[in-house]
């Protein structure tokens, strides 16, 4: 059968536009389908509008942010890994910078100019694209993909089909979970869904009375525990109270293993630890401040750890150590501080889960990598099915390390989806 198609891309996102590249650059006629109206709506809006296309680390520092299977990217990263992302944008015109902790960025600080980059290139190659243009289902036999019908009714056919629509999280761009269905009628296992990179909640009663809401705190760090009291994993930077629990940049790489823990033993809380002041060891914190307040032993401790800690952290930290905020150094006695000081490296926060998936960043779970052969991208239950981006079970911390999974996972299915069946 004559195919009009080598090659059908399923999904506008970063990761299709990267698998029609793929594929084109290999001189396959190639087909990008997207419901949405325009394509890599994701990309316009992630680094909040400025995109952060990839992360200059080195590949073993890449895949130790990517806790979510990120070994099994070693094979895609050999076709296609950071390093070529930065060199294919910069080939095109959009020069990158860097920022802090390797995050890249366009220098011109516009997402738009990383998916115009993208959308030229797909047009120098020949790409079809049609956009509001949904599929239904994907069309198969017993051994093979066979193409896709829409959800009009039309049929088309093609020797390889790339999904890459992407997972649940942030559904307003189109990432509606639309492509499970069709891998589990090919065969396909999926690993639970769970959102990930998504704010935490809590019933502490400061959290419920609103004592710390919108307090942001920078370089502090985060602790998770599992239900032994083994920690799990910290991590060091910005956080927010909230409303209803905690958000910013440490809480979100927190998230998944919070997640994890609830689930793995049914558990209704989890403990997080806050140490205020990461770069103080207890011993020197102790020392410090016993010395301060030592020194002006008529002033009230309100006052005396304004150097050390936010005013509104105050009260609360006082008298959840059983102290008054009037009392001065007179009333004190040294155990009695050396406890507050150890509340101040370790602040019990007890979560009791996450936002919803539609409020995550990314979606964690999704197609079993134990049916995907990494080399190629290429289902291991059908023949010319591949599969890119969200929808595997990859999952990877803020910084352009999901973005970089993304491009990654889409250029070698497209790549392989050419070189094995035209």
């Amino acid at each position: 059968m004559k195919h009009k198609y080598d090659v059908i891309v399923v999904g506008g996102g970063p990761s299709g536009l990267m698998a029609s590249i793929g594929a084109g650059e290999e001189k396959a006629r190639v087909l990008l389908l997207d419901k949405g109206e325009k394509l890599g709506r994701k990309l316009s809006i992630s680094g909040g509008g400025r995109c952060n296309v990839t992360n200059n680390g080195d590949i073993e520092d890449i895949i130790r942010h990517i806790p979510g299977n990120g070994r099994f990217l070693y094979s895609p990263f050999s076709t296609f890994n950071n390093r070529d992302i930065i060199h294919f944008f910069e080939n095109l015109g959009v020069p990158l910078k860097e920022e802090d902790n390797g995050r890249m960025f366009p220098v011109s600080n516009q997402a738009r100019d990383v998916v115009n980059a993208l959308l030229k290139r797909i047009r120098m190659l020949g790409v079809s694209v049609r956009t509001r243009t949904p599929v239904k289902n994907l069309l198969f036999d017993k051994e093979r993909v066979r193409g896709v019908r829409l959800t009009t009714g039309e049929t088309i056919c093609s020797k390889a089909v790339v999904v890459a629509v992407g997972g649940k999280s942030v559904p307003h761009t189109g990432s509606t979970g639309d492509g499970y269905p069709w891998a589990i009628e090919a065969g396909h296992t999926l690993t639970p869904l769970f959102p990930t990179e998504v704010p935490v909640t809590s019933q502490e009663p400061f959290i419920r009375e609103k004592r710390l809401q919108g307090l942001s705190l920078k370089d502090v760090q985060l602790t998770v525990y599992n239900g032994k009291g083994k920690k799990i994993v910290s991590h060091t930077g910005d956080m927010i109270f909230t409303h209803f629990g905690l958000s910013g940049p440490i809480v979100l790489r927190c998230s998944q293993f919070v997640v994890k823990e609830l689930q793995r033993n049914q558990s209704r809380k989890v403990r997080l630890d806050l140490d205020w002041l990461p770069q103080q060891s207890m011993a020197q914190l102790q020392s410090d401040t016993w010395e301060w307040i030592a020194a002006h032993p008529k002033k009230s401790l309100k006052s005396l750890l304004k150097p050390f800690l936010p005013d509104r952290a105050i009260p609360l930290l006082l008298e959840l150590a059983g102290l008054d905020t009037e009392s001065t150094f007179h009333h004190l006695s040294k155990e009695k501080w050396n406890r507050f000081c150890s509340l101040i490296k370790a602040f019990p926060i007890w979560v009791n889960g996450t936002l919803s998936l539609d409020k995550a960043f990314v979606t964690g779970g999704g197609v079993h990598l134990k049916e995907i052969v990494p080399q190629t991208m290429e289902s291991k239950r059908k023949q010319g099915l591949f599969f890119a981006g969200e929808i595997l079970d990859i999952h990877g911390y803020t910084g352009g390390y999901n973005i970089t999974a993304a491009l990654s996972t889409g250029y070698t299915a497209g790549k392989h989806a050419a070189l094995s069946y035209t």
